[in-house]
């Protein structure tokens, strides 16, 4: 097959709509369901970051798409039980792309609600059933297990769109796209991101363990499908804060950080201990614990709105008590697709517990940038490689 007509293109009065290509055939089979446009353009991305991240770390990966820029991604480290609690697989026997899905899924659940779904292995049974109990748009994989395929097609009164990608295909070196009926060529970003990338390291702070390097080659590859400017922090296998499309780079740092922080604080032992009442669903618990972290709990407790999700009148998550429990977050891998062009982005960055960074390089203010990082006792390298992604 050389054709698929969509449904419609990013909107719906985008009609007609297709893809196709000139040479060969397309490298996707639809399993189930009918794309869109967008639909593919996450397919696409995010197939790409799956598979360079298991080739850069040998472990299943996967990621959670949303408007053509990851939400989170992960490899397929085994969860503890409080990443069990938050990600609501307490009791659930996961196999490592399971796992590998429900970190990514986990990284920023509510921009994963209505996500597309990404894995750089087959989709097993334990994968389609955390699936099944999401919002979820779409999958891509290079196989499903006939159980998957099975509990897959169950989504969305049967329409859940199921792509099966060949994991072989390899495009053409140039890639060819129009904008205003003005055709743009490139060659494609095939630079290879692996540990050799960190080995320029400025700073005072030489050393970066072998998980923190990990992680930031986790960084890495996921700002090379997001949307630029982009900084992205992580943290023991799994993307935990992704700033994408910022006009700043210190608001992608703040973004990002501010996403890392919600991931952390998800994790206190008060929001752990939140009387839920037993019929709220999932979406709605999510939405609610973001809110109470936020600025604006005091608000809802005023207006009364707590009685609908609650049980009783939770106690509120004081500033100090944040405060106190985001001074244990540490040891986080920070990337970012661009140098660091002041110091302040590291003050941000270390209020959030980043240890390791790893960045472009080669502004006229590094020597600000590796100061702060001295100050901090953080330890950076340099890449050399820009990885601006539009």
């Amino acid at each position: 097959m050389q054709e698929l007509t969509l449904k419609y293109g990013c909107n719906p009065n985008q009609k007609p709509a297709r893809i196709f290509t000139k040479n060969g055939e397309l490298p996707i089979e639809i399993l189930n369901g009918r794309p869109g446009y967008i639909n593919l353009l996450d397919a696409f991305n995010s197939w790409q970051l799956v598979k360079e991240l298991k080739a850069a770390c040998g472990l299943p990966a996967a990621a959670s798409f949303k408007h053509v820029s990851p939400a989170g991604a992960a490899v397929g480290v085994p969860l503890d039980e409080t990443l069990q609690k938050i990600y609501f697989v307490e009791g659930i026997e996961l196999s490592p792309i399971a796992t590998a899905y429900v970190r990514a899924r986990g990284a920023d659940r509510m921009s994963s609600y209505g996500d597309f779904a990404a894995l750089s292995d087959e989709c097993d049974e334990a994968c389609a059933r955390f699936l099944l109990r999401e919002v979820s748009d779409g999958i891509i994989a290079p196989g499903y297990t006939p159980a998957a395929l099975e509990i897959l097609c169950q989504k969305r009164k049967g329409n859940y769109l199921v792509i099966k990608i060949d994991p072989d295909y390899q495009p053409q070196p140039l890639e060819v796209k129009q904008v205003f009926g003005v055709s743009f060529e490139q060659q494609r970003n095939d630079v290879r991101i692996d540990a050799s990338l960190l080995a320029n390291r400025p700073t005072k702070a030489q050393e970066i363990p072998e998980e923190a390097a990990r992680d930031l080659l986790i960084a890495l590859i996921t700002l090379k499908y997001t949307q630029s400017n982009s900084v992205c922090y992580a943290k023991g296998g799994q993307a935990i804060g992704i700033g994408a499309g910022q006009q700043s780079r210190i608001h992608c740092t703040r973004l990002a950080g501010n996403k890392a922080d919600i991931w952390f604080l998800r994790q206190h032992p008060k929001v752990l201990a939140l009387p839920f009442k037993a019929d709220i669903r999932r979406p709605d618990r999510d939405n609610t614990i973001d809110v109470y972290i936020s600025e604006e709990w005091e608000d809802v407790l005023a207006d009364g709105v707590w009685q609908q999700f609650f049980t009783s009148r939770p106690q509120p998550l004081s500033r100090e008590e944040k405060q106190e429990w985001l001074a244990q977050l540490q040891g986080v891998a920070l990337g970012s697709d661009a140098f660091f062009p002041f110091g302040d982005n590291i003050e941000r960055a270390h209020k959030s517990g980043v240890a390791y960074i790893a960045q472009t390089g080669g502004s006229v203010r590094d020597d600000n940038v590796i100061e702060t990082c001295d100050k901090y006792g953080i330890a950076m390298a340099f890449t050399g490689v820009r990885l601006f992604h539009h």
